[in-house]
């Protein structure tokens, strides 16, 4: 039997009893599936070496590239940046909880795995509730890049995920599909010039009257 032919992972309705097998999962340096507030990701502890690498491993077939961390609260980002500049407070005091990731310089205790030596990490604040308890129960912090193959969709549903990773992860979270068909809105925040990375949920103008009211030109 084939790699592609292996049965899939079981896939878990998003209980609190799942909850609590994934956070044993995530602490053990495992990978998980789950919902966020835009499609599905793939999560692990950011600063497990076995679950980071594990993750690079997943992600391999796109090369070497940052991964992003959702948090569950404000002040966890205080984990992974090297400073707090005062455009970081201005874009997540409008905009968290939400679909925007910032860019920000990363302390130096964050694995190379996770800002793949670019000195910077991008962090989310979810704008959903439900999955910022989840990210809660895991510590604080999870890695979500997405949960597909280069090229591909991302995942939209528990099923695509499967589809996706047959026999590669620990488990699959069904929290339904996804909410949007959008993803997150990405922003490099570190100095000298904030830089519009991807578009997604929210638009680039948007952001550009924002920063336009505190005298700063988006890139």
């Amino acid at each position: 039997m084939s790699e592609r032919e292996k049965p899939a992972h079981r896939i878990l309705p998003d209980t609190e009893a799942t909850r609590e097998h994934a956070r044993r999962i995530v602490e053990a340096g495992g990978v998980v599936a789950f919902r966020t507030d835009t499609f599905y990701g793939l999560g692990a502890d950011p600063f497990n070496p076995t679950g980071v690498s594990r993750i690079n491993r997943l992600k391999e077939r796109e090369g070497r590239k940052p991964v992003l961390v959702v948090i569950s609260d404000s002040e966890v980002a205080e984990r992974f940046m090297a400073e707090k500049a005062a455009l970081f407070d201005e874009l997540t005091n409008h905009y968290w909880p939400g679909a925007l990731t910032v860019i920000v310089k990363a302390r130096s205790s964050v694995p190379d795995g996770i800002t793949a030596g670019s000195g910077t990490i991008g962090l989310r604040l979810p704008g959903d509730e439900d999955v910022r308890a989840f990210i809660r129960t895991c510590g604080g912090a999870l890695t979500a890049t997405s949960a597909n193959l280069a090229g591909e969709p991302p995942a939209r549903t528990a099923a695509e995920v499967a589809h996706y990773f047959p026999t590669e992860l620990d488990l699959i979270i069904d929290a339904g599909d996804a909410r949007t068909d959008k993803p997150s809105t990405v922003i490099d925040a570190s100095p000298p010039h904030p830089r519009l990375i991807r578009e997604g949920e929210i638009p680039r103008q948007d952001l550009e009257r924002t920063l336009s009211a505190l005298g700063v030109e988006l890139k």
